[in-house]
């Protein structure tokens, strides 16, 4: 005869009564130990629940019961009287652990994840919360600000040491604190506990360490500290005091950097001019090495904060924007730039070299106030490594084209990009010009001719004149001219003389040598072979070269290093009254000499250009912003167009005003009848 299977209910009801015998027992309730009997009932009735056949296999059910009884008994008996005295042995171990002393972690992970194991149901987050971490928050507050005190109160015979000491550490308990919380406590826990120690640490004493931290950090900059900077930073960043550290870090750059300039000006006012050029570059390479260097602390030590990046913008824009003897910051860069790429041309200086410095220089040039005179003078310059220097590499010049293209706009180099292409094309005609010649021999004029040809508008204002050239030259460019307007008759040729070189057989009795000169020089010395000996007027009218024009190209053959011309009377200066004789004598030990002829003045032309530009760009502004609004008032008008010329150069708002007038008199603008504060659009 079988046996019924033991019910689920009947069987844990023999069991719930073990339990109550077995808890009265532990408490101290029940001195009657349990009997053999209860034992035999209590074990049979859960072997039969784990042995019985589905659907009666109650061993699961079984288990999560007890399970749960068990952990209601330990977390509502055991734990509750116990968990004042885990919670304090926990946090004495944690404070000992702050403190350098040796704790062993895992086995204080451990006694913590007893908060966890107890956890029921919903009230997890409150169990851990409210027992534990309210408590371990209050005590790390105490503890931080009685250490904060204690570090504040010691003596210290310097500001410096204080300041070191204090910030040194606190960023060492901030360490050891995340270490805590990685190894020990639950994640949750992190950020209430770091912004305590935050505050405790560097909100509560920022105030009273401002002051010293002040002329701490300007001692840290001054011996380049980078490391302690870069932890008083780490610190300061939380307690919202980086302003005042930024303006002190503004205020330094700006007395460096003043002084460096005002060096600069003391030794260019006893200086020659030639030297005052040298002392300009020495100028400009402090000034990028400045840079260089307080970009460092802003990008190290500061992590790129952008107070210390405006505090850097600022500071340089203050004092960059004057130099020696008058000269802009753009001019300058303009300079510094053409001796570097020149020197890369000439192979001087590596690729690596070259891409460097001028990486440098297009950083600098964001500071320049006023951007178009650092192009015009940068073109200006560009023109003559192109045409007159030949000291050129295209590669070079293209790397940083391309890099104020990127930081600038491609209206900043869109004539320069032009100069460069033009370059290119020239050599291509040049091509196409002697194949040209090879297969006409009859047109051929007997004379090497390469010709650069420029695009109108994009390069250096430059005059042109009719001067009258010798026959062979005037042939050589009737050549030129017949192959160019059979390739290209939509285009015409202006010839500029003043760009041009030319390589003349001079032959002296001494001996023969090559000359290199300018297209100037060689016209008016080729009028030597007609005759031996001509005076200032007479070469004046033959060569119809302008006045001053011709004084320099006669100063440079008959008072310059090599005297091609004798000059009568023996003097410097050329007058109109003078006689010159081919100097048949005219030796030299080199075979091939360079004359050069003595440039013009061209700082005063072209500042000249710049404001021309400047009067043309405020126009085209106006008009554009005009055009747009119709009608607009006279003040709003000004101030849109300072802001859209900015990124060139800041328009005074006197010459604004003037170009206003000037396009309401050419009948672009009007003033409104009722209203002359109000500017209207005549279309």
């Amino acid at each position: 005869m079988s046996t019924p299977p033991l019910d689920l209910d009947v069987g844990w009801g023999h069991v719930e009564q073990v339990l109550v015998k077995l808890k009265n027992i532990i408490e101290g309730c029940d001195d009657t130990p349990m009997s053999a009997d209860d034992f035999m009932m209590t074990y049979a009735s859960v072997y039969n629940m784990c042995t019985q056949k589905p659907p009666h296999d109650y061993s699961q059910q079984l288990y999560d019961r007890y399970k749960q009884e068990i952990r209601k008994y330990l977390l509502q008996a055991v734990f509750q009287t116990m968990k004042f005295k885990i919670r304090d042995a926990i946090i004495a171990l944690i404070n000992q652990d702050r403190d350098g002393n040796q704790v062993d972690k895992s086995l204080l992970k451990n006694v913590l994840d007893v908060y966890v194991e107890c956890e029921i149901g919903e009230r997890q987050r409150d169990f851990y919360e409210k027992d534990f971490e309210v408590y371990l928050l209050a005590e790390t507050r105490i503890y931080y600000s009685r250490k904060a005190s204690s570090w504040t109160g010691q003596d210290y015979s310097h500001v410096e040491d204080i300041c070191h000491n204090y910030w040194s550490k606190a960023e060492e308990c901030l360490k050891k604190e995340k270490e805590i919380i990685s190894q020990v406590l639950l994640s949750r826990s992190e950020r209430k506990l770091i912004e305590i120690v935050q505050h405790e640490l560097f909100t509560v004493y920022s105030k009273q360490l401002l002051e010293m931290e002040l002329s701490y950090s300007l001692a840290l900059v001054k011996d380049n500290k980078m490391e302690d900077l870069s932890r008083m930073y780490r610190n300061h960043k939380m307690t919202q005091f980086l302003e005042p550290v930024a303006n002190m870090f503004k205020e330094h750059i700006i007395a460096e950097g003043t002084a460096l300039v005002s060096q600069g000006e003391d030794a260019a006012s006893n200086k020659a001019s030639n030297e005052i050029s040298a002392r300009q570059q020495v100028l400009v390479v402090q000034i990028i090495e400045l840079h260089h260097k307080y970009l460092a602390y802003v990008t190290d030590c500061f992590s790129n904060h952008f107070l210390f990046h405006k505090a850097l913008n600022e500071s340089f824009r203050t004092f960059f924007n004057w130099g020696p003897s008058g000269l802009s910051s753009g001019e300058m860069l303009a300079i510094y730039c053409d001796n570097i790429l020149k020197a890369g041309g000439n192979g001087k200086l590596t690729d690596e070299a070259v891409e460097k410095a001028l990486e440098k220089v297009v950083q600098l040039v964001a500071y320049v106030g006023d951007r178009d005179i650092f192009a015009e003078f940068y073109r200006r310059k560009l023109f003559r490594r192109l045409l007159v220097d030949r000291s050129v590499d295209e590669d070079h010049e293209k790397w940083i084209l391309t890099k104020f293209k990127q930081q600038y706009g491609g209206y900043f180099t869109s004539k320069m990009e032009t100069m460069v292409k033009d370059l290119e094309l020239t050599r291509d005609i040049k091509t196409e010009f002697e194949q040209y010649l090879s297969s006409n021999k009859i047109a051929n004029p007997g004379i090497d001719l390469t010709v650069a040809v420029l695009t109108s508008g994009f390069w250096p204002s430059t005059k042109t004149a009719d001067l009258n050239l010798p026959s062979e030259m005037v042939k050589s460019m009737e050549v030129f001219t017949d192959f160019f307007q059979m390739r290209r008759k939509n285009q015409k040729l202006t010839w500029i003389y003043s760009l041009g070189n030319c390589t003349l057989n001079g032959n002296f009795e001494p001996k023969p040598i090559e000359l290199i000169m300018s297209t100037y020089q060689a016209a008016i010395l080729l009028l030597f072979n007609g005759s031996d000996r001509f005076g200032y007027e007479d070469i004046k009218a033959q060569s119809n070269m302008a006045e001053n024009d011709l004084m320099r190209v006669l100063h440079s053959l008959s008072c310059a290093k090599y005297k091609i011309l004798k000059k009568y009377p023996s003097s410097k200066t050329i007058l109109a009254t003078d006689e010159f004789e081919f100097n048949a004598m005219f030796t030299d030990r080199m075979r091939r000499i360079k004359i050069s002829l003595p440039p013009a003045e061209e700082r005063r032309k072209t500042i000249e250009d710049v404001d021309r530009d400047r009067r043309c760009a405020i126009d085209a502004s106006i008009v554009r912003i005009m055009k747009m609004r119709k009608v607009l008032s006279h003040q709003h008008l000004v101030a849109e167009c300072i802001e859209q010329l900015s990124r060139l150069f800041k328009p005074e708002v006197r010459a604004i005003k003037k170009q206003i007038e000037g396009l309401i008199f050419r009948e672009y603008l009007e003033r409104d009848k009722d209203n002359p504060t109000l500017m209207r659009y005549l279309a």
